[in-house]
């Protein structure tokens, strides 16, 4: 009976082994980043950037230009699945610093100060922020009228960045979770103008926020968005940047840009 026992015991032993030998994962080259060698891309967000990241009508599942992009990467780079993960937007940099993701994508401008928490790829969009009051303000058309008065922002985002700087003007800073909350202040008469992401408030007035609001003024900055990577996964990052370039060449890209913008991107 001990035999018996010792023998079932070493085929346990020897299937267990076995089967992790067949498990799944990208057979690891050596010296390859371990996330480079996962059939899963776990990415974080902050789901309340449309056109880039928000909610399906009607369900939990998001879409948007990230969210499209990020998976077009993902397939690319060889991963089975892209899983996507809703936090915090202040929350998404150290969640990939502790590894809980393995990048983050959500609008995210490409700052110096930033540079010096994570790396990014290379920018996959061109930006810049723009500045919404309510329609029948006749008082604020430039940044240069904002002394004073009363601005929503999201925290976090280098529209709360560039709010800061209008403090020495007297302006009044409030910051919100979400650019929609940031609106809805607006809407409500809370505060006199927003400061947000120019596609981000073109497409709020498009969904129906030019009920009550506008757009003043000229382009407050040039910008551009990057995924956030941990500078622990400088190979990660070399492989995004892989894709991102293999997606232009074949079509990919100016096809989801032209789905999310209604335009080709600027060559």
């Amino acid at each position: 009976m001990k035999k018996l026992t010792l023998l079932l015991g070493v085929l346990v032993l020897a299937l267990g082994l076995l089967a992790a030998g067949c498990g799944g994962g990208k057979k690891a080259e050596k010296g390859q980043d371990p996330v480079l060698t996962k059939d899963e891309l776990i990415v974080g967000t902050e789901p309340s950037f449309a056109p880039f990241e928000f909610p399906k009508e009607n369900s939990k599942e998001l879409t948007g230009f990230d969210m499209e992009l990020i998976e077009a990467l993902a397939k690319d780079m060889g991963y089975k699945k892209c899983t996507i993960k809703n936090m915090g937007f202040d929350a998404l940099i150290p969640a990939v610093n502790n590894d809980n993701l393995d990048v983050a994508v959500s609008g995210f401008t490409i700052t110096e100060e930033r540079k010096k928490q994570v790396l990014f790829s290379q920018p996959y969009y061109k930006s810049g922020l723009a500045l919404v009051v309510r329609k029948e303000n006749a008082d604020i058309r430039s940044i240069d009228d904002l002394g004073g008065k009363k601005i929503a922002v999201q925290i976090g985002t280098t529209g709360a960045m560039y709010a800061e700087k209008l403090k020495s003007k007297g302006a009044e800073v409030k910051t919100f979770n979400t650019s929609d909350l940031a609106c809805m202040e607006l809407k409500n008469k809370g505060v006199d103008a927003v400061i947000s992401d120019r596609p981000v408030l073109q497409y709020f007035l498009a969904q129906g926020g030019n009920a009550y609001a506008k757009m003043v003024g000229k382009a407050l900055s040039a910008e551009d968005y990057g995924i956030v990577i941990s500078k622990k996964h400088p190979e990660l990052q070399k492989a995004l940047d892989k894709s991102l370039d293999n997606l232009k060449q074949n079509g990919t890209y100016d096809k989801l840009y032209e789905k999310w913008f209604g335009e080709k991107p600027a060559k």
